[in-house]
């Protein structure tokens, strides 16, 4: 079974929209290596149609001109991409394709194929229907100490709670919390009294 990996540029209220409006003042190296080290298994990237049109906007470009990101540009390049998009797309980028079908009964499919870790960068729709779904194994939030106050949120509102477990965290010298989560079995629902028996005497 292959692992699905989504990795993230979160804010510290919780908002992940045009990350690039004000995430660039805390990039460094560190931050480099942890989104390296999470494509670095990968033989398949998962888009959103959005997330694919920026990447493939970009990178291409990147890795014709050979600076010091040429190598990550043609990683993804070499890739399988697969964007998932409800509109009929027409691909420039090598080794893209478009998702077939229903987004979790293909996912599904394609994590029973042989093969790497399939990964995603940003795609928020995408994300949230996996956790959903259960499909994703790991969740990698780059916190920015930083509140954004507007654009959309990683969550929203309403939806049913996906139950997390903290798998590793990493403090970078910038402030930014690398954090890794995985799925976690969904806990009963408890009372006021249930926690109260959890609480020193003194403290109550």
């Amino acid at each position: 079974m292959r692992k699905i990996t989504a990795g993230l540029f979160i804010s510290l209220d919780g908002v992940v929209e045009a990350p690039d409006q004000w995430h660039f003042p805390y990039f460094n190296d560190e931050m480099g290596a942890a989104v390296g080290a999470m494509l670095a298994d990968a033989d398949t990237v998962l888009f959103g149609r959005k997330t694919y049109e920026s990447f493939a906007g970009a990178w291409p470009e990147r890795e014709a001109a050979g600076g010091e990101d040429a190598g990550f540009a043609k990683m993804l390049g070499d890739a399988r991409k697969i964007v998932a998009s409800s509109r009929k797309l027409d691909f420039t980028w090598r080794n893209s394709e478009q998702l077939e079908g229903d987004l979790v009964d293909a996912v599904t499919a394609l994590k029973s194929e042989p093969g790497g870790d399939i990964a995603l960068s940003g795609s928020i729709s995408v994300i949230r229907q996996l956790l959903a779904a259960g499909l994703l194994d790991e969740l990698h939030l780059l916190v920015h100490p930083l509140a954004v106050r507007k654009g959309m949120r990683l969550f929203d509102e309403g939806e049913p709670s996906v139950p997390l477990r903290l798998i590793s965290s990493e403090t970078f010298q910038t402030g930014v919390l690398n954090l890794v989560y995985g799925p976690a079995e969904r806990k009963s629902e408890g009372t006021y009294e249930d926690a109260k028996a959890h609480i020193p005497p003194t403290e109550q």
